[in-house]
């Protein structure tokens, strides 16, 4: 642990703990390059607090006081990105009723920070570039050159090295955008700011309460893949559920404790030295991130938009992965129906399917609601009109269409949304019922098409 006192800031409504000499130092650096005009690209793996980096920068620069414009370029839609950076005249397409500024204009004589760079198609770098060296441009449609003077900030959490070298980012234009280059370091390598943010967000949530030194163990221990995103969103879901002032390691999600066994990830950061990672270090990563992944999604009941709010990472790439490990899958496997499921997919596998469910809160109020998909773990319902009142355990009553499966167990409510949708995380579900649901999810899958390893995996899922 640090011997100093965590330090807090607060930038542009944004507030942080840092308590880890590596974020102490680039806090100093970020007050000494805020000064000057120069370009900085900040990478770092997504949630690590890229953001408030770029919105420190501006915030002790001299062009605080003029605007701070943030676009996600990975969010924009490919046939967007050029006309919401630069701005296009009446008429230049179809829908094009009037003029309208680019970001670039509406962040004269101040900052643009561009996150998620890397997703940038090649054409708009080339535009990119020509503005980042001063070079008038026009809007789309417009015959009219545009002059700005705006300081450009970047990140990325990919490697944009390696992106250039693979012919997917424009060399030129990187060594425009890296004047400087700040790296900020993954959560699991700075375990002093682990503690500093959990009991900071854990005062904003639940004021008064404190973790127990064990939870504070247990929360170093954990990879936190998500970073800092993640580990807010869990210390939010604590909160929730906390019953008194100290939450011990019990208390804890189940990702975060089902992590304890693993070895402690040591992932360096990008950039970070010429050091080559060995092969067996990266596969362990990789599968580290693969179980990480695959358990949060469960534990939010296959709800995929929660799923990477929780890992801290986004909607796009969240699915990109899940195809991946679907691809990977499907290697060697049939070609015929779905595709191929291994032993730990089917785990994960959700029906979909409308059942009436009895929930029972705590306090001994009953609500009907509707399931909308089902897995061995937990399900999706629709109908629960204020999740506050589901918090703790809670009672799950439910039959299956068939009229084979009539069950009450536990269950805890694991995210909800402002569709009147929750996902519920079933507990202590009895072991003769996991049985029956198991093989009933089984049929379901394969009358969707899917196929399986061997049946020696398919009965230790329907055994």
């Amino acid at each position: 642990m640090g011997s100093s006192a965590p330090a807090q800031y607060q930038v542009h409504g944004f507030e942080a703990v840092v308590a880890s000499e590596s974020m102490r130092k680039i806090m100093q650096m970020v007050e000494r390059v805020a000064r000057a005009n120069a370009s900085v690209l900040i990478s770092g793996e997504t949630g690590c607090g890229k953001e408030f980096i770029a919105r420190a920068l501006h915030h002790h620069s001299l062009r605080c006081a003029k605007p701070w414009v943030d676009v996600n370029c990975a969010a924009l839609p490919e046939h967007l990105v050029e006309s919401e950076l630069f701005g296009y005249e009446k008429g230049a397409f179809s829908g094009a009723d009037s003029m309208k500024q680019g970001l670039f204009e509406l962040a004269h004589g101040g900052t643009l920070f561009l996150d998620e760079i890397g997703e940038l198609e090649p054409k708009v770098q080339v535009k990119l570039l020509r503005v980042l060296d001063n070079v008038p441009y026009y809007r789309l449609g417009g015959n009219k050159k545009v002059s700005v003077d705006v300081r450009v900030i970047a990140a990325t959490n990919q490697d944009l090295e390696i992106a250039v070298k693979a012919g997917r980012f424009r060399g030129d234009l990187y060594h425009r955008l890296c004047q400087v280059q700040l790296r900020i370091p993954p959560l699991r390598e700075r375990p002093d700011d682990i503690n500093a943010l959990a009991q900071f967000f854990l005062n904003q949530h639940a004021p008064g309460c404190k973790f127990s030194e064990e939870a504070m163990e247990a929360l170093r221990r954990h990879p936190w893949m998500g970073n800092v995103r993640e580990l807010r969103n869990a210390v939010i879901q604590i909160s929730m559920v906390a019953d008194g002032n100290v939450i011990e390691a019990a208390a804890l999600p189940p990702e975060i404790l089902q992590s304890q066994g693993a070895a402690e990830p040591k992932r360096k950061s990008m950039g970070a030295g010429p050091n080559v990672t060995a092969a067996s270090e990266v596969a362990d990563l990789a599968e580290l991130e693969k179980h990480t992944i695959l358990n949060t999604l469960a534990s939010t009941g296959g709800h995929q938009g929660i799923a990477a709010e929780k890992l801290g990472i986004s909607r796009r790439t969240l699915s990109r992965k899940l195809k991946q490990y679907q691809t990977e899958s499907t290697k060697g496997g049939s070609d015929d129906g779905l595709g191929f499921l291994n032993r730990e997919q089917q785990q994960y596998f959700r029906a979909s399917v409308e059942i009436p469910v009895t929930i029972t809160s705590s306090g001994g109020d009953e609500t009907e609601v509707v399931t909308v998909n089902i897995s061995s773990g937990g399900m999706c319902v629709t109908g629960i009109q204020n999740p506050l009142q589901c918090a703790g355990n809670i009672k799950v009553g439910f039959t299956l269409p068939d009229g084979d499966l009539t069950v009450e167990t536990k269950a805890v409510v694991a995210w909800a949304d402002a569709e009147k949708k929750a996902g519920l995380m079933f507990l202590d579900f009895p072991a003769d019922a996991q049985i029956k649901l198991n093989r009933w999810l089984h049929n379901r899958l394969q009358e969707e098409g899917w196929t399986f390893a061997t049946s020696r995996g398919v009965g230790a899922y329907v055994s």
